[in-house]
């Protein structure tokens, strides 16, 4: 044990010699304070030291895990700011009362029935929304218009007997169609585990009933901002997706339909078609699983619109 004490001393007194000599290289004048873990001079800049500070505490039981528990978001911008836990001691660790926990219970009850409808419906929908858009790797400005959509539904009271989940998948959708975001719906039902019908449904209450009241304009996808999409997924160089769009605005001015079609199929087969000309081949399975169609859709639209440009490829 003595030893050990003395090992201990002789580290503290080699490490405040270090700090001695770091001192030394520094300024005339050092003023050295911790700044983000770090002891710096103000004066030259010089980083002196680290300190390596650990608070940890360790967890044992199932009660020691949930009170230690840190992933639990603090703050939000609805509902209540105090919760009453149900624990039975206070913040100093003294045991409470019978008479206390009574008064405690009956004021966490209190407080429990102050919470409206629509803030428990947004303390349920918030964390979905915040997940699926981390999954789907959206930006804030498009999850921010997807929020803004999503109350708008729930003081509509448009979820009452309906599901939750189509709902915010349904509000990021339109929030992706409105800001023209390259996501499909088949990707944002696939990341919400919700039945595309289900998604569907809600998209359209949501079109019909929210957006002109926000003032916003649905947009449908379109077969361009796929193709560079597509090309992105295939490693194609940028000339060849310029090619392919060029390839489909011509073939669109000269009479190729789109009404009716999947924009998936025709920006495929462009890309397709471009990536043939441009001695950079991809076989037609695998932009047929990039794009999600089946071959059989590729070969259909890459015959109608080699049929409506000026040159043949």
């Amino acid at each position: 044990m003595n030893n050990n004490y003395r090992d201990l001393i002789r580290n503290k007194n080699i490490d405040s010699t270090q700090d001695n000599l770091l001192t030394s290289e520094c300024c005339e004048n050092p003023c050295i304070e911790e700044r983000d873990g770090n002891k710096v001079c103000l004066n030259c800049g010089l980083i002196v030291a680290r300190t390596y500070v650990g608070n940890e505490r360790r967890a044992y039981t199932v009660e020691e895990i949930q009170n230690r528990r840190r992933t639990e978001p603090r703050w939000r911008d609805f509902g209540p700011r105090t919760m009453l836990p149900a624990t039975k001691t206070d913040s100093k660790g003294k045991s409470i009362g019978p008479k206390e926990q009574a008064l405690f219970s009956r004021l966490s009850k209190i407080q429990n029935s102050l919470i409206s409808s629509i803030e428990r419906n947004f303390w349920e929908a918030k964390p979905k929304l915040k997940m699926l858009t981390s999954k789907l790797n959206i930006p804030e400005y498009i999850s921010e218009t997807a929020w803004k959509i999503y109350s708008i539904v729930a003081k509509k009271k448009l979820t009452m007997g309906r599901s939750i989940n189509g709902f915010i998948a349904g509000s990021l959708y339109a929030a992706i169609r409105v800001h023209d975001f390259p996501r499909l719906l088949d990707e944002v039902c696939e990341a919400s585990l919700t039945p595309r019908r289900t998604v569907h449904r809600s998209l359209a209450m949501i079109i019909r009933e929210v957006l002109p009241q926000l003032g916003l304009r649905y947009q449908p996808i379109t077969a361009e901002s796929l193709v560079f999409r597509f090309g992105n997924e295939l490693d194609l160089p940028m000339h060849i997706q310029k090619f392919a769009i060029d390839m489909l605005r011509e073939a669109s001015e000269n009479g190729l339909k789109r009404t009716g079609k999947d924009p998936k199929g025709l920006a495929a087969a462009c890309i397709y078609i471009a990536a043939k000309d441009n001695s950079a081949r991809k076989t037609q399975s695998l932009v047929a699983d990039v794009a999600k169609i089946t071959e059989v859709t590729l070969r259909s639209r890459a015959k109608q619109i080699k049929s409506k440009l000026s040159i043949k490829v």
